[in-house]
C-alpha cells in the first residue's frame, strides 16, 4: 500500500540533507530467488580452489567495529597455513561508507573490503563477480537467506542474479536489557507485544530511569525505526514485501508505505516522552554502547555484533530478545545481516582471498570464532553443526534469536542500504531532525523517499 503524500505543502523543506555523518551502515539478507542474470555486470572472475604454496600477504580494508573479530580469524588461518599473513586498514563507518568507492576501484585496492551497497558497485563493475567460486566451492547450495542480499543482476537491484560478496557472521537485530534494572522495576522480559514493550518503557521513565539508550550521532534511532516498521509492515497482505522492494532498489519500490508513517509517529512519540536520551543527537556509537554497559538506560536496540562487547564489559548482566510484535503471536521479524564484503575486480589474490572466505565459513574453528567474538551465526552449508556458545554469554540468546527468525522466515534487509549513500546522507539526519521535533512524520518520509528518488535517478 502506497502512502499518498502532497509534496508540494511541505512547510520546510526537508529534501536531502547530504552531509558527512556518522553511521552504523549493515546489509541484510532476505529470501528470494537467486538464479544467476543473463547478463551481469561483470564476467564471473576465472577461478582456482588450490591454495597457493607461495607468500601471500592479504590487503584487508575493515570497518573499526568489525576488527576484532576479523584479526581473530585472519590469527587462526595463518596458524593454519603460515604462507599467508595479513594486513589492515581500518576505518568509521561513515568515512567507509563515503571513501569505499574509491578505494574499491583504485589502482591497487586491497584484497577484500568490508562493503554493503553490492549493486552500485557490481553495476559499476568495480567488485567481483563471484560467481566461478560460488560454482567451485558449493556456495550455491547454501541457504538463500544468507546469499541473496548479496546477488545483483547488475541494474542496481539486488536480490537476485550474479554474487558479489559474502558475509562474516550473519546477523540479527534485537533488543538488549538491563537484567538487573528490569528486576528492581518489575518487569516481565520479554514482552510479547509492542504495546507491553511501551508499557515498560513508561515505567522506566517513571522511575527516573533512561527507557531506550540510543546514539543518534550515528543514527542508531534507526533501529528501533526499522523494528517498528517491520512489524508494522504486516498490517497488510503485501506490506513486508514492500518494504523488501524498497530495500533491494526493485523497481517501482518505495518509502512511501503505510508501515514507514506509523513507524515515523511512533517514533517522535517515543522522543517527545522522553524515552531516548535528551542528547541522543549528540551521543556516537561506541559512547552509546559504553554508557548502556555502564548501567545507563534498560533497552538499548542493537545487534548480536555487539554481544560480545558487551559480555566483555560486564558479563551476565545483559540479556536479548527480538522485538515483538502487535499481538502475541506476531511472525518474528528482524534485519538479519551478513557483515558484508567485496573483492574488488582488480585484487591481486582473489583465489587466495576465496579460499579465506570460504574457509571461515566451513572450518569449524573458524566458525566458532564468528559466534564468540561476534555473536553471529557463521553461515556457510545449512547442514554443518552450529558451533557451540559459551554458557551464559549473550551469544546462547542471540544465537537462539536467530534460529527463531530464521524458523519463521523473518529475516529482511536494512532499508538503510536500499542505495549507497541514503543512510548517511537522508535517513540519518532526517531521523535526528524527526526526534528532536524539527521536522513531521510525514515530512521525514517523503525526504527518505525524495532522497531515493534521486540517488537512483528515477
Amino acid at each position: 500500500m502506497r502512502l499518498t503524500t502532497t509534496r508540494g505543502a511541505r512547510r520546510r523543506a526537508v529534501g536531502l540533507a547530504l552531509v558527512g555523518v556518522a553511521g552504523v551502515l549493515l546489509a541484510g539478507c532476505t529470501p528470494g530467488g537467486s538464479a544467476p542474470a543473463e547478463t551481469p555486470a561483470a564476467s564471473a572472475t576465472p577461478v582456482n580452489t588450490a591454495l597457493t604454496e607461495e607468500e601471500v600477504v592479504l590487503d584487508v580494508y575493515l570497518e573499526t567495529n568489525f576488527q576484532d573479530a576479523f584479526k581473530a580469524l585472519a590469527e587462526e588461518f595463518t596458524s593454519q597455513h603460515p604462507n599467508v599473513t595479513f594486513t589492515f586498514q581500518a576505518d568509521t563507518t561513515a568515512n567507509l561508507s563515503q571513501n569505499a568507492t574509491k578505494i574499491i576501484s583504485g589502482d591497487a585496492p586491497p584484497d577484500l573490503v568490508r562493503y554493503t551497497s553490492v549493486a552500485q558497485a557490481a553495476k559499476d563493475g568495480i567488485v567481483a563477480n563471484l560467481d566461478g567460486y560460488a560454482e567451485a566451492y558449493g556456495w550455491d547450495a547454501w541457504p538463500t537467506g544468507t546469499m541473496d542480499q548479496l546477488r545483483t543482476p547488475g541494474d542496481g537491484s539486488r536480490g537476485a542474479g550474479s554474487l558479489y560478496g559474502l558475509g562474516i557472521g550473519y546477523s540479527v537485530t534485537g533488543v538488549y536489557y538491563n537484567k538487573a534494572l528490569a528486576a528492581e522495576l518489575g518487569l516481565t522480559i520479554p514482552p510479547t507485544t509492542i504495546d507491553e514493550f511501551e508499557e515498560q518503557l513508561a515505567v522506566a521513565k517513571a522511575a527516573g530511569e533512561l527507557p531506550i539508550s540510543s546514539g543518534n550521532k550515528d543514527f542508531m534511532v534507526n533501529f528501533p525505526f526499522q523494528a517498528l516498521q517491520n512489524q508494522y509492515a504486516l498490517r497488510t497482505p503485501t506490506g513486508l514485501d514492500d518494504l523488501k522492494h524498497f530495500a533491494y532498489a526493485r523497481p517501482d519500490s518505495t518509502f512511501e508505505l503505510d508501515s514507514s508513517l506509523a513507524a515515523a509517529q511512533k517514533i517522535q512519540e517515543w522522543a517527545q516522552k522522553g524515552y531516548f536520551p535528551d542528547d541522543a543527537n549528540a551521543i556516537d556509537y561506541m559512547g552509546d554502547i559504553g554508557g548502556f554497559s555502564g548501567g545507563e538506560g534498560l533497552f538499548m536496540f542493537n545487534g548480536d555484533w555487539a554481544a560480545a562487547q558487551i559480555d566483555g564489559i560486564a558479563p551476565g548482566a545483559f540479556g536479548f530478545f527480538l522485538f515483538p510484535g502487535e499481538t502475541a503471536d506476531s511472525r518474528a521479524i528482524a534485519m538479519s545481516a551478513p557483515a558484508t564484503y567485496v573483492v574488488p575486480a582488480q585484487a591481486a589474490d582473489k583465489d587466495a582471498m576465496a579460499y579465506f572466505l570460504n574457509w571461515v565459513h566451513t572450518d569449524e574453528g573458524a566458525r566458532q570464532i564468528v559466534l564468540d567474538v561476534t555473536g553471529s551465526t557463521p553461515g556457510g552449508p545449512a547442514e554443518l553443526a552450529q558451533p557451540t556458545p559459551k554458557e551464559g554469554t549473550l551469544a546462547v540468546e542471540t544465537l537462539a534469536a536467530a534460529q527463531v527468525v530464521s524458523q519463521s522466515d523473518g529475516a529482511i534487509d536494512f532499508t538503510a542500504n536500499s542505495t549507497p549513500g541514503i543512510f548517511t546522507a537522508v535517513i540519518g539526519p532526517n531521523l535526528q531532525l524527526l526526534i528532536s521535533d524539527r521536522i513531521t512524520p510525514e515530512e521525514y518520509v517523503t525526504a527518505v523517499q525524495t532522497g531515493y528518488e534521486t540517488e537512483l535517478g528515477r
